[in-house]
This record gives structure tokens, sequence and C-alpha cells, in this order.
């Protein structure tokens, strides 16, 4: 049956008067139990507490008062006892009890977790796939020697702890993003390129060691994970009194249950990504919002903008201006609201106004209206005196731009030709590859090692991508204008899901003609429209608006149409 706080005494000390001298002592009784040390006499904890200023009649009664919430129980101290008037004068040992050492370590763990800022610790993902190494020789064995079974568990159960709670708490940080290193602004901005190469870096060993972790996970069936579960619960109820087959069994379920937990944060399911997976989607999108946020510092850095500051400036100005009329201009220019731009009143419009005053309360429509220009209702603009503009001939950018977007395009196609075969193949004869293939084989070999095993998509959903080592020693050279890419050999399938269509040759763009000069026109006047605009060249043949396009895949630009960009 749960208590409930009011009926939890343990708790008192934290809020009393003297807190930080309970705190103290508690934290000197935890330190000595840290040491093995059960008991304690209050000169030992008067040396603990001395740095406080206090003396040994307040800490007399702070052990009293500590006793009488149940932090502390005390024993008679009968040792060096010499004469019978010290045997009769009460001498005490304290020691922690229960409650008490259970709501100091809380505490602790409290105040620890507050300060503690995160990492993303790549050195257990090393120790987690060591770990199962060790875990699956085991299960090798016809029999299981359940103290190394437990001792192994255990540890792996504390590194992925330590694991996720380090990771999470690195990820909430970095999304705050402003104090990360701890220091100010310009600290920050210097740490930016090594957290992000701290990210990069990350996230490299964590689709590597992910593959890994899934390849051995996936050697421990459910059979075997029970095996295992009821192992590691025999050994922990071994030094229980009365242990029953009750208790095995729960202990074997919550052994079971971290053995599948475990598998679900490396492997996902249909439709569920796993929280590996996850993890490094959080870790890559951070790398672009730490940009932006670099960005924003560096923007506040030089141009000092403060909305608050600037909307008290303008009242100053505001409380400030000389006249009624003075704070409407203001007005005016600061919010941008003026009289409607449609409304073309001139001086004569004026002065007719003032002859003949309108109340502001008198409806439009009983009014006298105001003259618009014809031109106005025609194109929804007033005339302007003067020849019309020289239109200008884009004809030839945007036949380089066409050119361009179908040279990007073939040379996609060709590569996914290249690869995306249907048929598996090993790395090691993919032979010399062009840099756009080599990025895409990269993409694709990122997310096979990422989905742990089995057939998956690319991000776009064009391509089946299926990764299946060959185990038998052999190394894969990859040829590329950068460098050599090595590794261990394996079979790649590669099916397109979206078929590719190859786009068709773009024109020749060809030298556009110089500006055309417009002859000398009078100018128009305000109530007749402007004589009509020369039309622009016509397109070069072979230019189309809407033509088949490659699919966009991870690592490549995705071009915009020539139509966007004009």
């Amino acid at each position: 049956m749960e208590e409930s706080p009011a009926r939890l005494p343990a708790f008192t000390y934290l809020t009393v008067e003297n807190a930080p001298l309970y705190r103290a002592i508690m934290r000197s009784f935890v330190e000595a139990r840290e040491r093995f040390v059960l008991h304690l006499r209050p000169a030992d904890v008067l040396r603990a507490v001395r740095d406080g200023g206090v003396d040994a009649t307040a800490v007399d009664a702070a052990l009293q008062q500590l006793c009488a919430w149940g932090n502390l129980q005390s024993h008679l101290d009968t040792a060096d006892v010499a004469t019978v008037e010290e045997f009769y004068r009460p001498r005490f040992l304290y020691q922690l009890t229960p409650e008490g050492e259970a709501v100091e370590r809380a505490v602790g763990a409290y105040v620890e977790a507050l300060a503690q800022r995160g990492e993303l610790q790549a050195a257990a993902l090393d120790d987690i796939r060591t770990l199962l190494e060790s875990v699956t020789a085991m299960l090798s064995r016809p029999e299981l020697d359940d103290s190394a079974v437990h001792l192994a568990l255990s540890t792996l159960r504390a590194r992925f702890d330590e694991l996720t709670s380090q990771a999470q708490a690195f990820m909430g940080s970095l999304q705050r993003s402003i104090d990360l290193h701890g220091a100010g602004v310009a600290s920050f901005l210097a740490y930016k390129q090594r957290l992000i190469d701290y990210l990069e870096r990350f996230v490299g060993q964590l689709v590597i060691a992910t593959a890994d972790i899934a390849e051995l996970l996936g050697r421990v069936d459910p059979a075997a994970a029970r095996r295992l579960a009821e192992s590691a619960g025999r050994r922990e109820i071994a030094d229980a009194i009365d242990g029953e087959a009750a208790d095995l069994e729960a202990a074997a379920a919550r052994w079971e249950a971290r053995i599948e937990g475990l598998r679900g944060w490396f492997i996902g399911r249909p439709g569920v990504p796993s929280q590996a997976e996850e993890l490094r989607a959080r870790a890559r999108a951070a790398i672009p919002a730490l940009l932006a946020a670099i960005a924003s510092l560096h923007d506040r850095r030089f141009t000092r903008s403060d909305r608050a500051a600037d909307l008290r400036i303008l009242a100053r100005w505001f409380a400030e201006s000389p006249t009624d009329e003075d704070a409407h201009r203001l007005w005016r220019a600061a919010f941008g609201l003026a009289s409607a731009r449609h409304l073309f009143v001139d001086r004569e419009a004026l002065a007719e106004r003032e002859a003949a005053p309108v109340p502001a309360g008198r409806s439009w429509l009983d009014a006298p209206p105001l003259r618009i220009s014809p031109r106005l209702r025609a194109t929804g603009r007033h005339a302007r005196p003067g020849r019309p503009n020289d239109v200008i001939d884009r004809s030839r950018e945007k036949a380089l731009l066409l050119a361009h977007e179908g040279e990007e395009e073939r040379a996609l196609a060709a590569a996914r030709a290249r690869l995306a075969t249907g048929r598996p193949t090993r790395l090691s004869e993919l032979g010399e590859l062009a840099p756009l293939a080599f990025d895409l084989l990269l993409d694709w070999l990122g997310e096979a090692l990422a989905a742990g095993g089995g057939e998956t998509t690319s991000t776009d959903g064009s391509i089946a991508i299926s990764l299946v080592p060959t185990n038998d020693g052999r190394v894969a050279t990859v040829e590329t204008p950068a460098g050599t890419f090595r590794g261990p050999d394996h079979l790649l399938t590669l099916r397109a899901l979206v078929p590719v269509l190859e786009p068709a040759p773009g024109p020749e763009p060809a030298p556009g003609p110089e500006p055309a000069s417009a002859p000398d026109t009078p100018a128009p006047a305000p109530d007749t429209p402007a004589p009509d605009a020369p039309a622009p060249a016509p397109a070069p043949e072979g230019m189309a608006p809407a033509r088949p396009r490659a699919p966009t895949l991870p690592g490549t630009a995705s071009p915009q149409a020539p139509a966007e960009r004009a």
C-alpha cells in the first residue's frame, strides 16, 4: 500500500529551515556507507561538516531530529568506557536507516541529473557489441553459467541505460542550443565546428554499430532469450531466503522484457522505425538546426535587434512629438498605415474638399464621389509618363538552364541504370564508379546498414535495397576519382521500384538578340492606355513546360524547372 507524501517524514529535512545542515549530515553518512563504514559518532559527523561553521551542540540536536524523522537510528556507544559515570552518560552511535539512505540517494540522483550535460557515447555502442558477442557465445554451450550470464546481462543493461539516458540528455540540451558548452556566445560559436564534427562522427559510428548489433540480436531468438532470462533470474534470486517459483518467474520475465527492449531499440518493426534510426535522424536534423541557431546568434551580435527596445524607443518618440500632426506622420512611417492608395487625390480634389467639407459620419453612398483613373480600373495601376521599358529576352538563359537540368537528369539516370540492375552483385565486382554513382552507392549502403538486414527502400522510395554479407573473407575495392573505397565484401541487390524515363536532349542555347530599343513615342496621357508592349521572343524549339523527371535520390540535388527559376 502506497503512503501519501504527507505521511513520509523522511523527506521533511529537505524543506525545513536548517535544510543545508541536515543535507550535509546525511551526505556524510552516505559517503561513509560508500567506504563501508556503518556507524558514525557525533565527533565524526562534526569533522565532516566543520566547514559549515557549526558547533557540537547544533550537530547533536540535528542528529536527534533526524532520528525522530526516521532518517537515522541511534545505538548506545559503550566502547572506551572507563568509569561508571561515563557508562551512564548518554553516548550514541548513529547509522542510516533504509528510508534515510533511499531519500538521500534519490536527492543525489536528482541533483546529478540536473547537472548532467549528456553525450553521445560511441564507446557504449562498442561495449554493447562486445557484450552481445559474449552472450551469443554462451548460447552455443549446452549448459549456461548463471553467474556469467547474469554478470554479462547486468553490465549490458547498465551500458545500455547509460547510452540512452546520455543521448536523451544530449539531444535535449542540443535543442536549447544556446548554453550547450556551458559558456558564453563567443565560446559557443568557436565550439560549433567541433560539435558538428562530433555529430557526424557519431552518426557514422551509429550506422555501423547498429548493423552489427542487429545481426547479433538476430541470433538471439525468443527461445534463446527465454534461456538467458531464466539463467539470469536464477542468479538474481539465489540469495533470497525464501525464493519460490513465482519469484523466479517474475525475475525471468523482467530480464526477458529487458532483452526485448534492447532488440526493439536496434531493430525496427514494419512501419515502425527503431530507436537507433530515430536517434540517427534527430542527430542529422540537429546539424541544420544548429547552423540556423548560429546564424541567429550572428544576427543578434551584429544587428543588435531587440523588438522590446525598439517599441520603447518608438513610445518615447510618440511622447516627444510636438504636435498631433507630427504624431500622425510618425504613426504612418512606423506602421505603414496611410490613406487608401487607390484614391488618387490631387490638389484640385483637396481644394474642393476644403471648400465643401464632408462630415466623417456621412455614408460613402451619400458622399460626393472621387475621380479614379480609367487605367487604374483596367490595369490596376496608374499611368506612368514616358516611353515603356524595353523587354529583355531571356530565351538564352532559359535554354542554358534547360540544358544544365537535362545533363543532371541524364547523369542521374545513367548512375541508377549502372547500379540498379535488379541482380545480386558483389561490391568487389562494381569496378570504377563515377562520383555521382559512388555518392548514390554510399547513401544506399547506409540505408541498408541502418535497416539491420532484410530488404529496405531508399529514402525517396524509388530503390529496393538488399545487402547480404558474403562471409568469405574477401575485401571489396571500389575505385573512384576521389580515391579507393575498401570494406568487407557483400552481395548487393538494387531494384528500381519507379521507372526512370530518359530525358530528351535539350536544345543548344542560341545567342540572345540584343534588346530592341523602342522608338521614341510621346508620353501617354494619364487617362489613356499605354501602347502595347512588344511580345517576348518565342521559346526555342524543344522546350516543353512539362517533362518526365527522375525522382529525387538521397545526396543529389533536385534542380528547379526553368519556369520556376525565371
